[in-house]
């Protein structure tokens, strides 16, 4: 008998829970679903808010002892700052990692093992490998960056800030400008060029280094392709171009306590530890261009005594008459042996030839050689064509000369990789010393690369600026009596360097500019440099401006070598010609010894001879702009006149440790001290002579 139920006596009806459930979820499920789309979208505002809000916009990504890197992903720069932040070094512009409105995710090491490397890979753009360098006993950290492209499209490119910063270095321009912060230089092969010619290019000493004054070096990688650009009161960019070969973007950032400390820490990377003197008789005597428009050798010779008898009949004492190509050549095409025997010579020839040898004379060469010339006609025909930069052609793959041009004529250029078109030239100077005895040679024409010029690919060793250095290697062959024309990794060799032509007037591109030039080739390490001469040379014409020639004279008076190429007779006074003997007598008399004495440091140190004001006051921001006044060594300060028709001039005396005397009229000057409109006559040069307690 089934089992028979007790009825519930409740007026509750009877509900079982799973009855209950279903009609719960049946009432509850929108609101269920709506709180679930509640939560989801909670979470991802919380997500995006963490990463775009709250997450640290500054990410450390290496620290030093001193010093560390941020990356600042919002600006898309790298920051090198001191530990504490109270002190920016540098500000990188990381224009490779993406375009300026995208946002830039926040950073993790993928060499996090290694506390002193930090790597990260951008997709589809580029590797990042940067390692912190500190050296034992070294007052600096150096950053080694290395920016590796993903594929071959990827245009790499690191731009440094001028924020508060001043910056120095790199290439000497038309217009130089003291610190490079007001120069405008368009993106461009990093490679030396001849400004007359590419005015808007780069100068004939150029180095891979530049110097900030927040106390930060740059060095770059000496052999990559590279292109510099300057964008006027903003900011300096290394850029690589892309290529199938996917070149690196490499450098070295340095920083210290101050741009003192770290140039003499970089300068030790830049040069080679052992550094040479040049022939220091250069500095002794005064070049005077000989004014020769003329088309025989015999005008030459006849040029070259008159102009020595007037040295003599003006009392100016002796010098180094300087001959151009042009004359050049024509002298030493003379045959001053003619057939002798088969012809007799003419007396004035036998007469000449030992007047020319008993003179102090210089000359000039160059690796070109014209296409009209005998010389290349006869070596096209015994095939001798590889003595010049050539390239292959034809299925025989045979090497037709590079025709390129040199003081608008068509010519070919040594190939300098040839130890046969070496030995060629050598004896070809050799040949000449023999019939003009010159005591220097000038050795221009190493700027400019014949192949990328004209978007042609070189050989490997002849990539960039590889010429100019192996023109050098060149030059040493030849003796210590070669004068150079540029100059890239090669500031140890002991040769004195030309510098470039300016104009004959007030501007930058003309005296304005000596003291800026002056200050970067000696802060590359070119300290014994010829200046250009008297009143700028890029014009053939004599300078007419008696002040302006004046004031240009008493500023070279206390450079290395004094250099003419108008004579001071050409005004017709007096007086420039009593100034003239007074600046030769100076400079012999009390610069040569000072260059001398600071040569000697240079050579052990690398600490240049001319130096900034900054030099002695490194962390005084006075001094960082300072572009008409310079120190020779740490004892002697010259602030020359460089305005047309001011017969006085503000004067900034550094270091307020120092107290400084006027060697014109023996006043004494505490240092840290601006001596405003200070009396500066047509003549007189300040001259401020440091003093020893």
């Amino acid at each position: 008998m089934p089992h028979a139920r007790t009825r519930n006596p409740s007026p509750i009806p009877e509900v079982t829970w799973d009855t209950g459930l279903k009609e719960m979820n049946e009432t509850w499920k929108g609101a269920i679903a709506c709180l679930g789309v509640a939560v989801f979208f909670v979470m991802t505002i919380g997500i995006i808010y963490w990463q775009v809000v709250d997450q640290p916009n500054k990410n450390w990504i290496l620290k030093g002892g001193f010093s560390g890197l941020i990356w600042e992903r919002r600006a898309h720069s790298l920051l090198i700052q001191t530990l504490s932040e109270d002190k920016t070094f540098v500000e990188i512009d990381v224009g490779n990692v993406a375009t300026p409105d995208m946002e830039v995710p926040f950073v993790r090491n993928l060499c996090w093992l290694n506390k002193t490397e930090f790597c990260y890979t951008w997709d589809s753009v580029a590797e990042v490998k940067i390692s912190l360098e500190i050296a034992d006993e070294s007052e600096t950290e150096c950053y080694s960056m290395t920016w590796t492209p993903v594929h071959c499209h990827v245009e790499l490119k690191d731009c440094f800030s001028m924020e508060n910063v001043s910056w120095y270095g790199g290439a000497s321009v038309h217009a130089p400008i003291w610190p490079l912060n007001d120069v405008d230089v368009p993106m461009q092969p990093f490679r030396v060029s001849d400004l007359r010619d590419n005015p808007s290019g780069f100068g004939s000493v150029l180095e891979r280094y530049f110097l900030g004054s927040s106390g930060v070096a740059v060095l770059v990688a000496p052999h990559i392709p590279l292109h510099v650009g300057v964008q006027s009161r903003q900011q300096f960019c290394l850029q690589t171009a892309p290529g199938m070969e996917r070149l690196p973007l490499q450098y070295t950032v340095c920083v210290g306590q101050n741009i003192k400390t770290v140039h003499q820490e970089a300068v030790q990377q830049l040069s080679v530890p052992f550094r040479e003197l040049p022939n220091m008789n250069v500095l002794r005597l005064p070049f005077w261009k000989l004014p020769a428009n003329v088309d025989s050798g015999v005008k030459v010779e006849r040029e070259l005594r008159t102009f020595s008898n007037r040295l003599r009949r003006h009392h100016l004492g002796e010098g180094v008459i300087s001959l151009d190509e042009h004359s050049t050549s024509l002298l030493s095409n003379m045959d001053h042996d003619y057939l002798n025997g088969k012809r007799r010579m003419l007396k004035r020839q036998t007469r000449d030839l030992p007047f020319v040898k008993l003179l102090n004379i210089s000359v000039t060469l160059s690796p070109y050689l014209s296409v009209d010339s005998p010389e290349f006609q006869t070596s096209m025909q015994d095939g001798t064509q590889d003595y010049w930069l050539s390239l292959p052609s034809g299925p025989q793959a045979r090497l037709v000369p590079l025709l390129t041009q040199w003081r608008e004529k068509y010519c070919v250029k040594l190939n300098i990789t040839n130890p046969e078109a070496i030995t060629w030239f050598l004896e070809k100077v050799g040949n000449l010393h023999s019939r003009l005895g010159m005591e220097y040679i000038i050795l221009e024409g190493g700027e400019g690369n014949p192949f990328e010029e004209q978007a042609l690919r070189p050989p490997a060793a002849l990539t960039g600026d590889e010429y100019i250095g192996l023109l050098a290697g060149l030059a040493e062959r030849i003796g210590d009596n070669v004068i150079v024309s540029a100059g890239a990794r090669s500031s140890h060799k002991p040769l004195f360097i030309r510098m470039s032509a300016l104009q004959s007037d007030w501007s930058y591109a003309g005296l304005k500019g000596i003291i800026p030039s002056l200050l970067h080739y000696s802060l590359l390490g070119y300290n014994f440099f010829i200046p250009d001469a008297v009143g700028g040379t890029l014009s053939s014409e004599l300078v007419t401006d008696d002040e302006l020639f004046i004031r240009w004279l008493g500023i070279m008076a206390f450079l290395p070598v004094l250099s003419f190429q108008t004579p001071p007779w050409a005004s017709g006074d007096d007086k420039v010609i009593n100034f003239t003997r007074i600046c030769i007598a100076k400079h012999q008399d009390f610069v040569v010894p000072l260059i001398e004495k600071y040569a000697e440091e240079w050579q052990a140190s690398g600490n240049p001879i001319y130096r900034p004001l900054w030099w002695v006051s490194p962390e005084d921001p006075a001094t960082f702009t300072v572009d008409d006044e310079f120190l020779i060594g740490d004892e002697v300060l010259v602030a020359p006149v460089t305005e047309k028709g001011a017969l006085q001039r503000d004067i900034y005396l550094p270091n307020s440790d120092f107290q400084w005397q006027d060697t014109n009229n023996a006043k004494v000057f505490d240092g840290g001290t601006l001596l405003q409109s200070y009396p500066a006559g047509l003549g007189e040069v300040p001259v401020f002579i440091r003093k020893t307690s």
